[in-house]
């Protein structure tokens, strides 16, 4: 054993100077492969056991809950996409409403406006025909006046000039001439 002892030593020495340094790089010294081996598996299954024990069921419950998260907003999001469909639908339906009722209501005004326009219209032409009969009475009394007039004016002119040329006028001739003479 003290052979074994020797050989590791003076393989381990011929890593190191005889100050007690390393000589070149210490990880590729072949002596040293069998410990390095050893605390590189040690070192790797320690990470291995924190990492599967504590970081990733940690990460894993961070990813869930982000998931959940993105999936409740997504839930949230088309949720509020459908009501803002539903509230545009609603509203492109109250806007036709409207636009229908005042279309109808526009209507009545044109009609009424309408119906007191004929009303309004008949009576003007109700007033209009009276005045008409009116004037056309007030017409024909003037002409009665006139045609009275003129019969009489004829009459007393017809019998001056007879008068005035000397003869002596026969009040019943002179009324048959100027009849006569007005009727056409």
């Amino acid at each position: 054993m003290a052979d074994v002892v020797v050989i590791e030593t003076e393989n381990a020495h011929a890593c190191v100077n005889s100050l007690g340094n390393a000589i070149g790089m210490p990880q590729l010294c072949d002596a040293w492969f069998a410990n390095q081996i050893f605390w590189l598996v040690v070192a790797l299954a320690a990470i291995y056991f924190i990492l599967t024990r504590v970081a990733l069921p940690r990460m894993g419950a961070v990813l869930a809950e982000r998931q959940g998260t993105i999936s409740n907003d997504l839930a949230a999001a088309e949720d509020l996409k459908r009501q803002a469909e539903d509230a545009e639908a609603a509203y492109e339906t109250a806007l036709a409403d409207a636009r229908a009722e005042a279309q109808r209501i526009g209507q009545e005004a044109r009609d009424a406006i309408k119906g007191d326009l004929d009303e309004a219209i008949a009576k003007a032409d109700e007033k209009i025909a009276e005045r008409t009969a009116e004037s056309e009475r007030a017409i024909a009394e003037i002409r009665e006046g006139a045609t009275g007039s003129v019969r009489e004016v004829a009459r007393e002119v017809a019998n001056e000039i007879v008068q005035a040329l000397g003869g002596n006028a026969d009040q019943a001739a002179i009324d048959a001439a100027v009849d006569a003479r007005v009727k056409g």
